[in-house]
């Protein structure tokens, strides 16, 4: 009898960590601007943003140990979970509104979470940097990144400054389609200090590989800070971040199945019940961010209408 693959617990675990660091980020940064303001200083001698600005950069630390010990198609969606724990965190925090459709959403989160959790792969397709190597040279990886690459193209240099402060798709596509190269990057440099740590040495050309990884992440890493603040500046942050969040999932998680083939490993109910979770968590993002301002409560809805007489 063949047994079945446990779930890859250290990866999920941190995972689900570093998501909870991600969203308590903005709502610590958001206090110590307003503890700032009300005293008439910079935000920079706040105590409590400079907390929200070192859990960003432990989130972002925990993000890349969890690509590389847990399949990526496992840690993208999971990162829906700060979402609600941010929204949660900033009603008390921050005493912002939590209503009705929020804690519905917040509750749909967790829902589909736990699905994902539970029907996605339970092994790595890649473990060693050899095969990671073998994988980035597939003809259809390359034929998608020459898309991508012609999509941003298209994006920066002509729809950008055309239209990009009349449509909210021209800023998330751009920080979208640099997914295809942030988390297969993270997901490689991963592998190559995994085998750094078991003493295999890298010949030259592997050297040059971790080279450019390390260059495509840091330059897309600064692209998308740079479209995301473009983005805020000329849009309602939650409308951008809960679109943002469905559009860049998506399309990391084509460019995931493309490069690593994961999905090999996920027979025909696992996948329906995985694009259930995920459309699942989506629904809940939304529900959470672009329903904010939308005064309806529990009390509400058990009104009765008055009788006219």
């Amino acid at each position: 009898m063949e047994l079945q693959p446990e779930l890859p617990v250290l990866g999920l675990s941190v995972a689900l960590f570093s998501s909870l660091l991600n969203g308590s980020t903005f709502v610590l940064q958001k206090k110590g601007i307003l503890r700032a303001r009300s005293r008439g200083v910079s935000y920079l001698t706040d105590l409590i943003w400079w907390i929200g600005t070192i859990t960003m950069a432990l989130g972002q630390i925990g993000n890349f140990l969890a690509y590389t010990a847990a399949p990526a198609v496992l840690v993208t969606p999971l990162g829906a979970l700060g979402i609600p724990f941010g929204s949660v965190l900033a009603s008390y925090v921050l005493k912002e509104n939590l209503n009705f459709l929020g804690k519905l959403g917040c509750l749909l989160s967790c829902v589909g979470s736990i699905i994902l959790i539970i029907h996605s792969p339970k092994s790595e397709s890649i473990t060693s940097r050899a095969e990671f190597e073998e994988k980035l040279s597939n003809p259809v990886f390359l034929s998608y990144l020459c898309f991508v690459l012609l999509m941003l193209t298209l994006l920066i240099f002509w729809l950008s400054p055309v239209y990009g402060k009349k449509n909210i798709m021209v800023y998330i596509g751009v920080c979208s389609l640099l997914g295809t190269f942030t988390v297969p990057c993270t997901k490689g440099i991963g592998l190559f200090a995994q085998d750094a740590f078991t003493n295999n040495p890298s010949g030259s050309s592997s050297t040059y590989l971790f080279i450019c990884l390390l260059g495509v992440l840091g330059c897309s890493i600064l692209i998308q800070f740079r479209y995301i603040n473009k983005a805020l500046e000329d849009y309602d942050s939650c409308i951008f971040s809960a679109i943002y969040y469905v559009t860049f999932t998506t399309i990391v998680l084509v460019a995931t199945a493309i490069l690593f083939q994961e999905w090999t490993k996920v027979g025909a109910v696992d996948f329906l019940a995985m694009l259930c979770g995920f459309s699942t968590v989506s629904t809940g993002v939304i529900l959470i961010q672009m329903f904010k301002e939308f005064n309806i409560s529990f009390r509400e809805l058990n009104k009765t209408p008055e009788k006219k007489e």
